[in-house]
């Protein structure tokens, strides 16, 4: 099934590679401007130490703000849904705030607050933040009234309607709102580290670009894709995990 349904997509992605080493090969395009996928291949080989090491950093920095990035909104999540008025107030100034380019807010984070790990996280929360929030609350949004109002009448308070059947039903939304989330958490890291940084794959490119190795900054995106694919993996087979556990335990109740 699996083979089934990435055979289209792996097919389509052979034949442009197929197509792209042909060209550089038949043009003789410069490596310098243009380098055949098979250079960009050797280059990621010979030079993985160094890439991994990178991405190794990357990706902690990547783990680590877009886990405390879903805690955070599904903390803001409740309390807007909770309480109407502030969700009035705060959601005009969040969605102002995602007309803020992440180009100029990279660098304003590694002013404030250096080159550590910090400002780094805090781009990618700010990032990944805003989907899995608007995409919570209207889950929450979800649950019709009728069912809101016959567990109301039989007893149970707000908290125990939100718990039994408000988030089971936002259940969906969420997980849409992470894999949004997901493909912006490794860009977001990537920006923050270009800006100013130590390690990471955004410093590995700037430096590459710099000693004009259109290998080594293609074989990194190559890298930061993969990244990016593992992180989606790993929201799919949690959905797919907890989505069976929470089939099961509907069946249970009934």
């Amino acid at each position: 099934m699996l083979f089934r349904r990435t055979f289209p997509t792996l097919l389509i992605a052979l034949g442009v590679l197929l197509a792209w080493e042909g060209y550089c090969r038949a043009a003789g395009v410069s490596p310098l401007v243009l380098p055949a996928p098979s250079d960009v291949a050797r280059g990621l080989w010979l030079n993985r130490a160094d890439i991994g090491r990178h991405a190794l950093s990357t990706l902690s920095v990547t783990a680590t703000g877009f886990g405390l990035s879903v805690c955070f909104a599904f903390a803001v999540s409740v309390a807007l849904h909770f309480l109407p008025w502030l969700r009035r107030g705060v959601m005009p100034l969040l969605v102002a705030s995602q007309t803020v380019p992440i180009v100029a807010l990279a660098p304003l984070m590694v002013l404030w607050f250096g080159f550590g790990l910090l400002p780094k996280v805090l781009l990618v929360i700010l990032v990944t933040f805003f989907p899995m929030l608007v995409s919570l609350l209207s889950g929450y949004g979800r649950l019709p009234v009728a069912y809101r109002d016959q567990l109301v009448s039989m007893g149970a308070g707000g908290w125990t309607v939100f718990r039994r059947a408000t988030l089971p039903v936002a259940r969906p939304s969420f997980f849409a709102g992470l894999r949004i989330s997901a493909t912006y958490a490794v860009v977001a890291s990537i920006f923050a580290e270009y800006a100013g940084a130590r390690s990471g794959l955004g410093i590995y490119i700037l430096s590459a670009k710099n000693s004009f190795r259109a290998d080594l900054v293609l074989a990194a995106v190559v890298v930061s894709a993969g990244l990016t694919l593992l992180l989606l993996g790993l929201v799919e087979g949690i959905d797919r995990a907890t989505g069976r556990r929470h089939r099961r335990g509907g069946h249970a109740a009934g």
